[in-house]
């Protein structure tokens, strides 16, 4: 029996449909937000048909990179400022920012021991360098010279600071001994799916601006919007947390998308 023309048409419309590559989600992300991240890609693949790409980087670099047209659909920032100003300057979705979390800085060594859990080793100066993520770019840097501002301690250890380009490079640096102690983010030393190793202290909230990191949508899809939905939910908000950071109440309360496609 032969089909006919229109038939056949259809069912290679169909087919196709079938064989189409699932919608892919680009996000840029913060690199203290990198382990976090990447649950959250997993836990939303695995129930979706979207599949997501990872970009790691300093929030200043990758502000400046989507503002000269980076083809990212989201970005997941470690302040409140640049998602701000990608929406002032009409880049990013109006009303499409979401605080996702609150971040929390530490004083870290992978020697056990050698950080105090109040932080004198830092009066005591015994140390050669001290790592930090460049200020200027990174919003756990800037935090981290707050700090030492406050202590009193920055113009007497900038000779001996290690500036990452961003948190992730400030924790490597004392990964590979180039630095015997530095200032992370303490989701880069939790994971729960092991035990915290090394030494630390977690810096009173006081001494430095809240780190309240958002998320903005660059570009709006029905995929973009799919996420959104995932990263409201009671899954998401339990594996952010369980990377050691604090949940604001933005998280349930932000209304976009006001409407469906």
């Amino acid at each position: 029996m032969r089909l006919a023309p229109r038939l056949i048409l259809l069912l290679a419309m169909v087919m196709g449909a079938n064989q189409a590559p699932a919608d892919e989600i680009r996000i840029a992300v913060a690199s203290n937000f990198a382990g976090a991240c990447k649950a959250l890609a997993d836990s939303f693949e695995a129930q979706s048909d979207h599949e997501i790409e990872l970009s790691f980087g300093s929030t200043g670099k990758h502000y400046a990179q989507i503002v000269h047209g980076a083809p990212f659909d989201l970005f997941f920032a470690a302040d409140t400022l640049r998602p701000s100003l990608l929406e002032e300057r009409g880049i990013a979705e109006w009303e499409s920012r979401l605080t996702y979390a609150k971040g929390r800085l530490v004083l870290w060594s992978p020697k056990e021991g050698y950080v105090d859990s109040t932080g004198d080793v830092l009066v005591d100066g015994d140390f050669r360098y001290l790592s930090i993520a460049n200020p200027k770019l990174a919003p756990y840097g800037r935090a981290a010279k707050e700090v030492l501002e406050q202590l009193g301690l920055w113009e007497k250890f900038e000779n001996r600071i290690v500036r990452g380009e961003n948190i992730g490079q400030a924790h490597q640096f004392v990964m590979s001994g180039n630095a015997e102690l530095g200032f992370v983010s303490y989701s880069q030393i939790l994971h729960p799916d092991h035990a915290l190793e090394g030494s630390y202290w977690i810096v009173p909230p006081e001494l430095y601006g809240p780190i309240n990191q958002q998320v903005v949508a660059v570009r709006d899809s029905p995929a973009v919007r799919d996420f959104y939905k995932f990263l409201r939910g009671s899954q998401a908000r339990r594996i952010i947390e369980s990377y050691g950071y604090e949940l604001h109440h933005d998280t349930r309360n932000r209304c976009w998308p006001r409407s469906s496609r």
